[in-house]
């Protein structure tokens, strides 16, 4: 019984550090989440098309040297 005590008095001093480091934090605004949002998608897009188009080159290069 003495441990779950402790526990659960460790488990309300880690909670309570969390929230005062969290209050530290600071937050995006919605704009600057907007934006770091946008810059992802489009990065994934480029790649996504990047890997697609190299993936087609060398299956056609594949193809030709095994015929």
């Amino acid at each position: 019984m003495k441990k779950i005590v402790e526990l659960i008095s460790a488990l309300k001093t880690f909670l309570g550090e969390v929230k005062t480091e969290l209050k530290k934090c600071t937050w995006p605004t919605r704009s600057e989440l907007m934006g770091s949002t946008m810059v992802v998608v489009i990065s994934v897009v480029i790649l996504g098309a990047f890997v697609g188009l190299s993936d087609s080159v060398l299956m056609g290069i594949l193809r030709a040297v095994l015929r």
